[in-house]
């Protein structure tokens, strides 16, 4: 039984190109036009570089003389670029109750403006106890509160609904 060589990612570097013919691009990015990959390889390992291929799809193949370190190096780098500037999304859950005192509704307010303003998404879980479900009517004024409260900075992305004992809104920043 023998072992499969592991296959790699991204282009092919000098010997994996096998192909007969290639369109060479030279290390100072001069045009060279088409040639066997054999000369081709010959002449990066004349200056001290490698051949790394640019396009595989083409016809021919299109090559470069390059430094495949520093190409990968290269890469690396935009790649963590790209990573710092993306940002995800959480979902922060804020959760009041029917009967929430005045002071204690301002605070949870705060709370979920500061989350809208980085970017998350806010979850707010309304939870009924013992005989308020009777009085969902409640339920759903504060809830409307908060979401006119916030109207100007988020879009209700699920409206309010009950799941058992607790009713659920979800608000997205704009």
């Amino acid at each position: 039984m023998t072992a499969a060589a592991p296959s790699r990612d991204g282009p092919r570097v000098n010997e994996d190109i096998r192909v007969p013919q290639v369109r060479l691009i030279d290390e100072a990015g001069e045009m060279q036009g088409v040639m066997s990959a054999r000369d081709a390889i010959l002449r990066a390992y004349a200056v001290g570089l490698d051949l790394l291929e640019i396009s595989p799809n083409a016809d021919p193949p299109v090559v470069k003389i390059l430094d495949y370190g520093k190409f990968k190096y290269e890469q690396q780098k935009k790649k963590n670029e790209a990573k710092k500037k993306q940002k995800v999304i959480e979902i922060k859950e804020i959760k009041v109750r029917p009967n929430i005192d005045e002071n204690d509704y301002q605070v949870k307010m705060r709370a979920m403006k500061s989350f809208i303003e980085e970017g998350d998404k806010v979850k707010v879980t309304l939870r009924f106890r013992g005989r308020e479900m009777a009085h969902q009517d409640i339920g759903i004024k504060v809830l409307e509160r908060i979401r006119n409260e916030l109207e100007t900075a988020t879009k209700v992305e699920q409206m309010p609904r009950m799941e058992n004992r607790q009713m659920i809104m979800v608000l997205a920043p704009r």
